[in-house]
């Protein structure tokens, strides 16, 4: 077996929670990584999406943790389409079963946000975590975060 463990760090872009409004999303700092897969965890929906009740999450980034730019297709890997103001992934219908979801980041840019939009009405809340999954480290081994 592969020693994946000593080559990747994993750093909370939404902390997991029941969430029925918009999350503040920390800015994850690539530096000293080569390569980024956005982990997205998705409970049970809350509600039933629909155009107007949804959660769009956007994707973000920046050279200096200041001014934050909308990702676009080139950026991304494991999506058709990247949506105005980055939208990576859009709940707009039924989200019955939890699923989890990855998105691979290739923009080059050092920070990165990820935003859980909510839009419209949202009684109950719904279960969401993503995590930055940073790889091809500079120095190796990466330290343990336990």
């Amino acid at each position: 077996m592969k020693d994946l463990h000593s080559n990747v760090a994993a750093l909370t872009m939404i902390g997991a929670a029941a969430l029925s409004a918009d999350n503040t999303p920390p800015a994850i700092h690539l530096q000293g990584f080569n390569a980024a897969e956005i982990l997205l965890a998705i409970g049970t929906g809350g509600i039933t999406f629909s155009g107007t009740n949804k959660i769009e999450f956007k994707l973000t980034h920046s050279d200096d943790d200041s001014t934050y730019e909308a990702v676009t297709i080139d950026d991304v890997l494991g999506v058709d389409a990247v949506g105005t103001g980055g939208i990576i992934k859009a709940l707009i219908a039924a989200h019955a079963d939890p699923a989890t979801y990855r998105f691979g980041y290739v923009g080059g840019r050092a920070y990165l946000k990820l935003l859980a939009d909510f839009s419209g009405t949202h009684g109950s809340g719904t279960p969401i975590a993503a995590i930055a999954l940073l790889g091809h480290p500079q120095l190796a081994p990466v330290a343990n975060a336990a």
